[in-house]
């Protein structure tokens, strides 16, 4: 974790400190090496939340696009159980940033946990998540909503343990690939959509920058929900119109063969 508190305040690790774990009180130790991110941990191997993950670099950029109230905020239940998520907003906005491999059976929990989720997903964590994307895109095609796409094969595209996510999941393909200490606010971020409409995966892309400004300012960073409806009434209209058409059209040419067999025997 980032911060923990030190005599009543709340810090981020430093060598030589020493402070208290937010979550559950017990006593961590600052990490401070070359090796990893300087980070706070609990002393041995104990830790009071199984859902938080070793942070790497990747973490720590992404968390730092958001001011320090925002970062590591626990997260309470009416059941009681609690959970500290890597970034909640004053909106109620949880973003969770996953770089390792995460058990599906923890994601479904983790999204009826917060309920307002979005991930934020490492699109470069296998050798070959990125080179499939970059085959796969090829097959999005434009819909009439600025800035959003569909795909009949998202499993072409994105990892399988995503694709059926009840949570918005954002891929970022090129951030864990900077070796710059800061990252770029142009990166392009692909967002799958929960839902199908009409049978299509629907993605949304937006750069890192106005994906932070959204998460910062509202509740949502698409209205995944309004998007899906109403891109399935657009393609249910679309291919009713189309059968009306090929109807229509064979129709037409029903007419036009039995006028000429008409005439053909006609003496």
């Amino acid at each position: 974790m980032q911060f923990a508190h030190v005599e009543g305040t709340r810090m981020p690790a430093a060598p030589r400190l020493n402070g208290r774990c937010p979550a559950c009180s017990q006593p961590v130790i600052a990490k401070c090496g070359t090796r990893r991110v300087w980070h706070w941990a609990h002393k041995g191997k104990r830790s009071c939340d199984n859902w938080w993950e070793r942070e790497t670099l990747w973490h720590r950029r992404w968390k730092d696009e958001f001011p320090p109230e925002y970062q590591e905020v626990i997260h309470h239940a009416s059941s009681g159980e609690r959970h500290i998520a890597d970034v909640k907003t004053e909106h109620g906005l949880v973003i969770e940033f996953q770089h390792s491999y995460i058990n599906p059976k923890e994601q479904w929990a983790r999204e009826r946990f917060y309920r307002n989720l979005v991930w934020v997903v490492d699109g470069t964590r296998l050798k070959g998540d990125l080179p499939r994307f970059l085959k796969g895109r090829k097959t999005f095609a434009r819909t009439p909503l600025p800035g959003v796409l569909a795909s009949h094969v998202p499993e072409e595209c994105f990892p399988s343990a995503w694709l059926h996510s009840s949570a918005l999941v954002a891929f970022d393909f090129e951030g864990a690939l900077s070796g710059s200490e800061t990252s770029n606010p142009d990166t392009k971020l692909f967002c799958l959509l929960p839902g199908r409409a009409d049978g299509r995966a629907i993605l949304g892309w937006l750069p890192r920058r106005k994906f932070v400004n959204l998460a910062r300012k509202q509740p949502h960073i698409l209205r995944s929900r309004e998007i899906v409806t109403m891109l399935s009434e657009y393609y249910r209209s679309r291919r009713e119109l189309e059968a009306r058409e090929t109807r229509a059209s064979y129709a037409k040419r029903f007419r036009r063969r039995r006028y000429k067999n008409r005439n053909r025997w006609r003496f």
